[in-house]
């Protein structure tokens, strides 16, 4: 995504996911932020997506009990669902429509 434009930066929670942050910025050559914890505002984009996967995954499920199966299903409803934000198209299409404009 960082060679087609498409990544500009990481915002993440303090994590232990993100510890190595110093070797991503330099392997990426962007920054990474890093939210307020308990700070939804620092991540409207996260939490309005996380927001959009409780409608599927409750909050308090055990992802353990989640196939692989169902987490891909969601996923795929997730980025075919048109957005708002998106002049009403989904995910999929929108970077569809980028990558064109990008290679013509």
């Amino acid at each position: 995504f960082k060679r087609m434009g498409l990544l500009h930066s990481i915002t993440t929670d303090n994590g232990a996911e993100f510890m190595a942050f110093s070797s991503i910025e330099r392997a990426l050559k962007i920054p990474v932020f890093f939210a307020k914890p308990y700070c939804s505002t620092d991540k409207p984009h996260i939490e309005h997506l996380n927001k959009l996967i409780r409608q599927y995954i409750p909050k308090g499920t055990s992802f353990s009990e989640i196939s692989k199966l169902q987490i891909k299903t969601i996923q795929s409803l997730l980025n075919n669902r048109p957005r708002k934000k998106l002049n009403f198209q989904s995910p999929i299409k929108a970077l569809d429509v980028y990558l064109q404009q990008r290679c013509t």
